[in-house]
């Protein structure tokens, strides 16, 4: 296991390191003991996890619990975490999961509460499912299945980007600059030629809906 003293930056001192490399510094300390690194990344890194989650559409109060929750899901699995440089992205992901499974949960607590109708023969207590149809799911599983096979074609760079800009709806160009170290000027441009690298590859695939 590389050690604290070969940080992601070759020094202790993590003045100038990126976000990304700050988190994968934070890991490793972690993991020898040192909780100050990691500390400093929750202070440093909550309001990024914090506007992804409320950007899925989670309340404001609830948007706590959840970021909260993210950073002791790293905890748990700070030892089984592979690469050290995957952390920000494991922490984003993690935490937007979260927020999709909060937002769920308070539409169905919110079916529950609805008013149901008259329990008797003439009015079963009963609601419509809201499941897909059976073709309709098989058709999204296709087009989902093709567009991440065509996801994998591009440059590592592109992904990596388009995975940090597909977390929220309005995207923070300063936040994702720090976490990839990318200049926040080229962000808008490296993002639009990445879309339509991805598109030739979507084109070339043939019956492929944008759309669905």
């Amino acid at each position: 296991m590389t050690r604290p003293t070969d940080s992601p930056t070759g020094v202790n001192d993590q003045t100038g390191a990126s976000l990304g490399d700050r988190a994968a510094f934070a890991l490793l300390e972690f993991r020898e003991g040192r909780q100050q690194a990691l500390g400093d990344l929750i202070r440093e890194a909550s309001p990024l996890l914090w506007h992804t989650v409320r950007a899925q559409g989670v309340a404001h109060q609830e948007a706590d619990d959840v970021v909260q929750h993210t950073w002791a899901a790293l905890v748990k699995h700070a030892h089984t975490i592979t690469e050290p440089h995957a952390v920000l992205k494991w922490l984003l992901v993690t935490a937007r999961r979260a927020a999709w499974e909060a937002v769920r949960k308070t539409r169905d607590d919110a079916k529950r509460r609805a008013e149901l109708p008259d329990d008797s023969p003439d009015h079963p207590a009963s609601l419509p499912s809201s499941d897909p149809l059976p073709d309709t799911q098989v058709l999204q599983e296709e087009r989902d299945q093709m567009l991440w096979n065509s996801f994998r074609q591009l440059p590592e760079r592109c992904q990596e980007l388009l995975r940090l800009v597909s977390l929220a709806d309005r995207p923070d160009y300063r936040a994702i600059s720090s976490a990839i170290g990318m200049p926040m000027g080229s962000i808008g441009s490296t993002r639009g030629r990445c879309l339509a690298k991805l598109r030739t590859i979507l084109d070339e695939q043939g019956d492929f809906s944008w759309t669905t």
